[in-house]
This record gives structure tokens, sequence and C-alpha cells, in this order.
């Protein structure tokens, strides 16, 4: 048996505990950014202009926090700003953002298979889709691409008649 298999009640090697939290951590950092990028490519792609009031509206934030945030992805070379115009993405943060709706639109789906609701789905997405790699939503992927949704239903289905 590998050393770093564990079961769900024994902790995992030092190591293989630490790589966890080291993902978290940096998932945590790049959340804020990421939600940051992805408004502003969805004003942007809904014809609206990301201007600093508007982010601070849809992010419940004070316009102050977003101008510090704004600061941050400019000098990230992820932003440019024009004065009186708004904000804009240069092409690293279009990818990012583009990076982000992929995922995004994954997990929401595979959450959305599982049964839970639409609203639900889309609320939770916005945060899982910061942490979960690449592996995982592969997995998410092919359990949705291998008929995920209707085992649910015949599931949810086959529960109703035994209780």
């Amino acid at each position: 048996m590998n050393s770093c298999m564990s079961t769900p009640d024994t902790l995992p090697d030092a190591e293989t505990h630490s790589e966890g939290f080291r993902a978290n951590r940096a998932a945590r950092q790049n959340a804020l950014v990421e939600d940051y990028v992805e408004l502003i490519a969805d004003l942007l792609d809904e014809g609206q202009e990301a201007r600093q009031v508007d982010l601070a509206g849809r992010l419940g934030v004070a316009q102050p926090t977003v101008a510090k945030m704004l600061t941050r992805l400019a000098d990230e070379g992820l932003v440019a700003r024009k004065p009186y115009r708004g904000v804009f993405l240069t092409q690293a943060g279009r990818e990012m953002a583009e990076r982000v709706r992929a995922r995004h639109r994954v997990v929401e789906a595979f959450l959305l298979a599982l049964g839970v609701s639409s609203e639900n789905a889309r609320i939770d997405a916005e945060g899982l889709e910061h942490y979960v790699g690449a592996e995982t939503l592969e997995a998410f992927q092919l359990a949705m691409n291998a008929g995920l949704d209707q085992f649910m239903l015949k599931a949810r289905g086959d529960r109703r008649r035994h209780t």
C-alpha cells in the first residue's frame, strides 16, 4: 500500500496533507482576481461598460475596494483602464476570463446533473470553480458525458419509491 494513501478516517502523510493546503491557499488568492476578470468580461460581452461603480454594485463591495483591485489587475497586466471609459481586458485578462468561464460551466453543469436547483448550482459553482483542479474537472465532465444526469434522475426516482 502506498504511504500517501489514506482512508477517510486517517490523516494522509505530511507532504500529501500540506499539498492540499497549499493548493487551497493558492486558489483562495486567485479567486478574487478571477472573479473580477470574469465579471469584467461578462459586462463587456453584454455590451455594457465595466465601470468601477458597476463592479462594486455587482460584487457587493465599496468602490475604493474595486479601485484597489483594479490597480492590482492593471499591475498584473490583466486590465487596461481608460479615463472616463471604464475598464477593458488585456489579452491575458481575456484568456483568464475564458478559462474561469469554462471551469464555471463544467462545475455548474455537474451540479445541475446531480439535481441541484439552478439557483443553488449557479451560486455554488461561483465558489467551487476556483478550487477544483484539472483532474476533478475532467472527472466531472466524464461523469456528465456518461449520463450522470440520467443516473441521478433514476436514483431520485428509485429513492422515492423506497420511502
